[in-house]
């Protein structure tokens, strides 16, 4: 069933976990994720990153993403991750996303501030909920992301003033983590994130979570944060999968990316102690 952010956020801060955000860029990785969650009985973000449009339109991506939500057994969002330009995060909300991704986390905060807050007040006349991002969660080299960048940690006053003056439904957060793939383990600033936590009443959310690390992401999981993206991971499980079997054809090849991409997943519900909604 195709859902917005609001129940699900809702149903894991009841019970303390978090939701898989699995970037699709296809209709083989949107159905594997989608299929995955279906077996397990498991809520999941089925999120597309603006950044991915040179593979896939955005039109495209919603009548895959609406398509199997709506026949999905559980609960599917449809969500839009790293919307950059109003423009674009407009056309997913009227083509039917559900979910709406603000990033001006590389402005100023009082630019952030605005432009979060007018597409929260658009995005709500239509019963979509959105993110923003406050803080900055840096990237390396990945389609998830816009640029090369360094992290710059989320400053709990301004997470307080940012959740108040934009009133929009669930807060990204930086607290260590950064797109793409690590050279080792990152540092996750715990207590960063119990202070947010504390000070706000709305959902938080941790991107970058690819190769953070199980212990930090089951920790993140169970200290508030209530929607962890993956990306770089499934990709990676993907070649991986495709090197060890060595596939003799396409369609083999396929086979073996969505065992990867589909193991991954399931782990990460593990991983995130998500519940059957």
């Amino acid at each position: 069933m195709l859902v917005t952010t609001k129940e699900m956020f809702q149903f894991a801060e009841a019970n303390n976990f978090a939701i898989p955000a699995a970037n699709f860029f296809d209709l083989d990785s949107a159905r594997v994720y989608v299929t995955t969650a279906e077996k397990l009985k498991k809520p999941l973000i089925l999120a597309f990153a603006q950044s991915h449009i040179p593979l896939l339109r955005l039109d495209e991506a919603a009548l895959i993403g609406k398509y199997l939500a709506e026949k999905s057994k559980v609960p599917v969002a449809l969500h839009l991750d790293h919307g950059q330009d109003e423009e674009v995060i407009k056309e997913a909300i009227k083509l039917g996303f559900t979910s709406v991704m603000i990033d001006a986390s590389e402005d100023s905060f009082e630019d952030n501030v605005r432009r979060s807050k007018a597409i929260a007040t658009y995005a709500h006349a239509y019963g979509v909920t959105v993110e923003a991002e406050i803080g900055h969660v840096g990237s390396g080299n990945s389609l998830e992301s816009t640029g090369i960048s360094d992290s710059i940690y989320t400053d709990v006053q301004e997470a307080v003033k940012f959740a108040q003056q934009t009133q929009v439904d669930s807060l990204a957060v930086s607290i260590g983590t950064a797109h793409g793939h690590y050279t080792g383990v990152p540092k996750i600033d715990f207590s960063v994130l119990k202070s947010i936590y504390e000070a706000i009443d709305i959902p938080l959310v941790l991107h970058g979570g690819s190769s953070s690390g199980d212990a930090n992401l089951e920790a993140c999981a169970q200290g508030g944060i209530r929607k962890i993206n993956i990306f770089t991971d499934f990709v990676t499980a993907a070649m991986n999968s495709i090197e060890k079997k060595q596939p003799k054809d396409y369609f083999a090849l396929k086979e073996a990316a969505n065992q990867g991409i589909a193991e991954t997943l399931t782990h990460y519900f593990d991983v995130f102690h998500t519940k059957t909604y």
